[in-house]
């Protein structure tokens, strides 16, 4: 974990990197203070997370440095293909599926993660531009891109394909397969409480629920082995829930998240729809603040294939939260906000 006052070879990478990004002007420090993580970088820091939708914290964890790796990454500085177990992720990824969806190919939502659906656009696309079959961006494929690219203006097939995707949740609430995951929290059997009241009333609504995880994790679990663990399940939804606890005792209210850029573009329809309802079900029914819904990159949200959402239910560090956070009332009442809100989002419109 990189912060402020560190220093080395890790903290000069990183400046080079927020450098080569245009965050950082690495020139204007002496050639003692390159290797060192002082203000500047914090603030180079902060801005790259909030560009990329992930905590804002001026700290470089894993994720961080992950995203700083991704980002590095321009379409045509390596060469790309499908390897499964070792999948390519990058910045350079997000445009190809980018491009290929603009020009009608489906390598599904561009999240920058070059994955079996990524490979198949790409072998399609090869066979009908009339270059090798190999499912490898390479030199060759990159220059019917740049042919096509001179004649296709506008247009993204795959916001349509999300669209259509999203028409065929609404067939009812009925035989939906939904996963339920007890986020990270401090609290880790106040948020399985909730979850519990969720599967039972889903489960009487005739909706197969899964857990990510029993009451009492056996071992530590990550964001991305939820996510596969979706995948793999051909979940129709997964909802995430979360409390949180910080130094301040200020902070606090319910706000939920769904995956998208926070500055525009790239997100998921299905996502965005589904946070709005939860936020507006849960703001109804309780009296917590309404801190709205937000777009972002977080594993979970970013590497799940279905509409899903992350909940923050509050921070047990303020009083007026932590006192509802443990109210079997307030379990309730966000169990039957969350189980209304799905059911109108499934419902045929």
């Amino acid at each position: 974990m990189l912060r402020l006052g560190s220093t080395g070879a890790a903290v000069a990478e990183v400046r080079a990197r927020l450098a080569h990004l245009g965050l950082l002007d690495n020139l204007s420090d002496n050639a003692d203070a390159t290797n060192v993580y002082n203000d500047k970088v914090a603030i180079a820091v902060r801005t790259f997370q909030q560009e990329r939708g992930i905590t804002v914290d001026g700290l470089v964890g894993p994720e961080t440095f992950r995203r700083l790796e991704e980002a590095r990454w321009q379409l045509g500085d390596r060469v790309l293909s499908y390897t499964p177990g070792h999948l390519m992720v990058g910045d350079d990824v997000t445009e190809l599926q980018r491009r290929l969806n603009q020009l009608g190919f489906n390598p599904g939502r561009p999240d920058g993660i070059f994955g079996s659906g990524t490979d198949l656009a790409l072998r399609e696309f090869q066979r009908g531009v009339g270059v090798s079959v190999d499912g490898t961006c390479a030199l060759d494929t990159l220059r019917a891109f740049e042919r096509l690219s001179r004649s296709i203006i506008g247009g993204d097939s795959g916001a349509l394909r999300e669209h259509a995707s999203l028409a065929s949740l609404r067939t009812g609430i009925v035989d939906k397969v939904i996963v339920i995951d007890p986020g990270e929290s401090v609290h880790p059997e106040l948020t399985y409480a909730i979850c519990a009241r969720i599967e039972g009333r889903l489960a009487a609504l005739g909706t197969q629920v899964l857990l990510t995880r029993p009451e009492i994790p056996a071992v530590h679990k990550t964001q991305t082995t939820h996510a596969e663990f979706a995948n793999k399940m051909d979940a129709d939804i997964v909802i995430s829930l979360h409390l949180d606890e910080v130094a301040s005792p200020k902070p606090n209210g319910i706000s939920v998240y769904y995956f998208g850029l926070p500055n525009g573009g790239i997100h998921s329809p299905g996502g965005r729809i589904l946070a709005g309802l939860i936020n507006e079900e849960l703001i109804s029914r309780t009296d917590r603040k309404d801190c709205l819904i937000h777009p972002r990159t977080w594993d979970l949200l970013r590497f799940t294939q279905m509409p899903t959402v992350r909940i923050e239910l509050g921070y047990m560090s303020n009083a007026g939260d932590a006192k509802r956070l443990t109210s079997e009332a307030f379990h309730d009442a966000v169990a039957e906000g969350i189980v209304a809100a799905l059911t109108t989002f499934c419902s045929p419109r």
